[in-house]
């Protein structure tokens, strides 16, 4: 059974839930401190040196229909960092204004030595293997910790007003292979019932993993200019998708870049958080949009 505590957290979560009692598995004897900076890299705030996984709760406002989903969103940062407003609170914010409750995915990191997360991680992928290689423990940490948020979202579905078969996930770059690890490799009882990824970078061994037994509805996302050369990642995970005739919806935007979430850029990429919510609604996910 998942023991969930509560603390106190900066960000202006309604609750924030740690996903272990006392020391994560496999991290017990990390030494290094969570700590929160702005950014002048990637133009936002971002978390690094993740300890203690936890997840940020953003229940149903009073006086908004609540639809009986959740969502589990997991931030990109490529396992350095989170970006935890652009791909994390901004968005839980939205959805729980629509009747979502959101659960922000704080999960482990590689450590960072210095203050500045954002160049360490551009530093390590100059030698992108090798910085893939060193990632994989971390990866295999981080995808637990998205697990165990799927677990308590199932576990309090009753605290929240969740439908236990309306639980979901979305990532973002990194954020994406811990959501899709959840969908493709993931022996638990606690599965996602839909998924989307945005400018995910999912791994070709991934990618080998069978479609889930059950039928899962997914959302995809990326830029054709992704700095970092991931938009044929997306690509693939259509095709598979497509091929084993499970529902998916792939919007691919001619500019946007790496890492765009919800910031704005005026461009057709800034809407694609709208396309977002049709696919919700389109699946009953989501409370009826109001005509524009």
């Amino acid at each position: 059974m998942l023991t969930a505590l509560s603390f106190s957290y900066t960000v202006n979560a309604q609750e924030a839930i740690k996903l272990y009692a006392g020391k994560a598995p496999g991290s017990e004897h990390w030494k290094q401190k969570e700590q929160q900076v702005y950014s002048e890299l990637f133009k936002t705030e971002v978390v690094y040196n993740v300890t203690d996984p936890a997840i940020l709760v953003y229940k149903v406002p009073d006086g908004v229909k609540n639809t009986g989903t959740a969502i589990v969103i997991a931030p990109g940062g490529g396992f350095q960092s989170l970006s935890i407003n652009r791909d994390g609170i901004d968005l839980a914010k939205r959805l729980s204004e629509k009747g979502i409750t959101a659960f922000v995915l704080k999960y482990r990191l590689l450590e960072t030595i210095s203050n500045d997360p954002a160049k360490e991680m551009m530093e390590k992928l100059k030698d992108r293997a090798a910085f893939e290689k060193s990632a994989v423990p971390i990866i295999e940490m981080a995808a637990n910790d998205g697990k165990k948020a799927l677990q308590y979202a199932y576990e309090n579905a009753g605290k929240y007003g969740i439908k236990t078969d309306q639980i979901g996930i979305i990532g973002f770059s990194a954020g994406s292979t811990v959501a899709m690890q959840s969908v493709l490799n993931n022996n638990s009882d606690f599965t996602p019932g839909f998924a989307a990824a945005i400018y995910g970078g999912i791994s070709a061994e991934l990618l080998q993993k069978p479609l889930p037994k059950q039928t899962l509805p997914l959302f995809l996302c990326a830029a054709s200019d992704d700095q970092l050369k991931l938009a044929p990642r997306s690509i693939q995970v259509y095709s598979k998708w497509l091929e084993g005739g499970y529902p998916v919806e792939l919007h691919m935007y001619e500019k946007g870049g790496h890492g765009f979430g919800m910031g704005k850029q005026n461009l057709p990429v800034d809407s694609w958080i709208n396309r977002f919510e049709e696919w919700l609604q389109d699946h009953k996910l989501m409370n009826q949009l109001q005509s524009k």
